[in-house]
């Protein structure tokens, strides 16, 4: 008996077809991997550069072929920038800027979002263009009246230099007004009924179902005050209120003007390390409420 030629093809297109699918999802998979392999390695590659860099002695920095794994490895670096600097005080002092920072822009952004978001005002949408319009503006304009208006106050060399200017943000503002619009206003009505006034709605209500969106903002605050380099360095001078990157600076031209490349990268890596536990802590309330505001990278 001859066999059908028609029942052989087709079954023969019906083994040779899920076959062909299957190794082009693996390929696809491989490729796909593949690149994010080489996007990853992209974006670690400085990071690595920078802790090799100091964990190595000053004589072997600029040495032919770069190595990327230091021989012999060395903290002498960190040793020495410890007694360039007050290293203590210069730490203190970028994390108590950053964290009060931090804590007031992201309450004093709360309540402008609520205002903006939930209170019927005249002139409410407005107001909120011409603040978000703010945001156009360079933050380098911004130096030299926010310097002259310190400076004015008398609060030059200050803590109050370093973190009141940075309190009030467009970006928080928008950033939370977006997060409290998406909260349905069946909680408030609930709590006008039971008696309660817009602060106890604002604080018991509104801000618990904000969490991600807040540290979300914080996450971001942190990083603006913790590497703030420009404005600090008119206002804050003294070694006293003296800020991480402005005290690294001061490393830039050492002896012959010959810059110690292992003490600014040791520097670095401690410049590094709080923000990188910041955003590890909030993580997973960073991502969602990145998310749920409308952020796009």
């Amino acid at each position: 008996m001859r066999p059908n030629n028609a029942l052989l093809a087709t079954n023969l297109s019906g083994t040779v077809q899920p076959a062909a699918s299957a190794r082009g999802q693996i390929t696809g998979r491989v490729d796909r991997l593949a690149g994010m392999a080489l996007i990853i390695g992209l974006m670690v590659l400085p990071f690595l550069v920078m802790l090799s860099t100091s964990l190595k002695a000053q004589e072997y920095i600029l040495q032919t072929p770069p190595q990327l794994i230091p021989n012999p490895a060395t903290l002498e670096s960190y040793s020495e920038l410890a007694e360039r600097i007050d290293l203590p005080r210069t730490i203190f002092n970028s994390a108590f800027v950053a964290i009060a920072g931090t804590a007031g822009q992201i309450v004093i952004s709360a309540m402008s979002a609520y205002a903006f978001a939930r209170l019927e005002w005249p002139g409410r949408n407005i107001v909120f263009l011409l603040y978000l319009a703010t945001m156009m503006i360079p933050a380098v304009v911004l130096v030299i009246p926010q310097f002259i208006l310190v400076r004015s106050l008398g609060w030059m060399n200050s803590y109050s230099a370093l973190i009141v200017p940075g309190l009030f943000s467009a970006f928080g503002t928008f950033l939370l007004r977006q997060a409290f619009l998406a909260i349905p206003k069946d909680f408030e009505e609930a709590a006008y009924v039971d008696g309660a006034n817009p602060f106890v709605i604002f604080w018991r209500i509104i801000m618990p179902l904000s969490l991600p969106s807040l540290a979300t903002l914080g996450v971001f605050s942190f990083m603006g005050y913790w590497n703030n380099y420009l404005y600090p360095l008119f206002v804050a001078r003294k070694e006293d209120v003296m800020t991480l990157p402005i005290a690294l600076a001061t490393l830039q031209a050492g002896p012959r003007s010959l810059t110690e490349w292992n003490l600014v990268m040791a520097g670095a890596v401690i410049t590094v390390l709080p923000i990188l536990a910041a955003y590890l802590l909030a993580q997973r309330w960073f991502v969602s409420g990145a998310i749920s505001s409308g952020i796009k990278g």
